[in-house]
């Protein structure tokens, strides 16, 4: 005989499993299928089907909606002696997350094959910047959408359990919920700063570069405190050149002053590092500089490296307006 019972098994183990990492469709369909104690159990995601246990008889089949868009399809041998529209209701959510990270991944498997085509140095700064946006993408699909999920199906628990009576349960679940918030907030606060520091994305470009450099005795910071905010690529490549100018500077003349300097002009955004140390005749040939080069010409810039033996080293750039 049927019963509601079942349908609820089967909601927690759909939790249980997404609390273990990104929606596995293949393994999804096992978990399913065991808890309601079908024979055989099929989900279908992104065009794609995974299918657990045995394949013969007669499949019942039912539409997975989310966000009012069909998300895929659950398939279950033999027919259910009950309903299961809470179930299919709960994996509407789960299987958008799986197909968002399937499309995600694959967008990302095209970006890396057009990359791979690329051949001038501006345009593989830029591809390269997409693929950390799009690595960023993943992550979120990955690891905090799927963190969302398992919210969503903890509050319908809790419902479930107060619909019920079932007060000692909804308490201990929203102690869970609770601790789950937590987590979720961190994991996005750590997902988001992988691309960009945080100082740099809520204070702008000043700000940032004092936040990572001030603690720094050799480093002086001739920075406007009125800077202008400016596009986000800008600011971020302005960001790093002057990093890696600093690391440079380190790298080839230890123990020397550095002095980075911004200014917003009428011509655009300027910036200078400078340092004090034993200058050189030649453009090294280590990649360092000439990557700071490509990188400011990915966002319009220009730049120029000045040093003589004895007289220090000066990196100089300007991103117009």
């Amino acid at each position: 005989m049927w019963s509601r019972g079942r349908e609820k098994q089967a909601i927690e183990a759909l939790v249980a499993h997404l609390e273990h990492g990104a929606v596995d469709p293949a393994r999804l369909a096992g978990v399913i299928g065991a808890a309601v104690g079908a024979a055989g159990c099929a989900v279908t995601v992104d065009g794609e089907r995974f299918a657990w246990g045995a394949g013969g008889g007669a499949w019942w089949g039912a539409t997975v909606e989310h966000g009012g868009e069909v998300q895929g399809e659950l398939a279950l041998t033999p027919e259910p002696a009950g309903p299961l529209s809470e179930l299919v209701a709960a994996l509407g959510p789960v299987l958008a997350a799986a197909r968002s990270a399937r499309q995600v991944e694959r967008s990302s498997r095209e970006a890396d094959a057009a990359a791979r085509e690329l051949a001038d140095g501006r345009w593989r700064a830029a591809a390269e910047m997409d693929l950390r946006r799009r690595d960023l993408e993943r992550n979120l699909h990955d690891g905090v959408q799927h963190h969302l999920v398992v919210l969503r199906m903890s509050v319908a628990l809790i419902e479930h359990a107060l619909a019920t009576g079932a007060d000692d349960t909804a308490r201990q679940r929203l102690d869970e919920l609770g601790a789950r918030l937590d987590a979720t907030e961190r994991l996005m606060i750590s997902t988001a700063s992988g691309i960009l520091p945080v100082a740099l994305v809520t204070d702008g470009l000043a700000a940032a570069l004092r936040a990572e450099l001030a603690q720094h005795e050799d480093v002086a910071l001739d920075l406007d405190d009125a800077l202008p905010r400016h596009p986000e690529a800008v600011e971020s490549a302005v960001y790093f050149i002057c990093l890696e100018a600093v690391n440079n500077s380190r790298k080839h003349a230890p123990g020397s002053s550095i002095t980075v300097a911004v200014r917003d002009t009428a011509e655009g955004l300027w910036f200078e590092t400078r340092d004090d140390g034993p200058g050189f005749g030649e453009l090294p040939e280590h990649a360092g500089l000439h990557n700071l080069v490509t990188r400011a010409a990915a966002v319009g810039g220009t730049l120029r490296i000045r040093s003589a033996p004895g007289a220090g080293t000066a990196v100089t750039g300007l991103v117009p307006r």
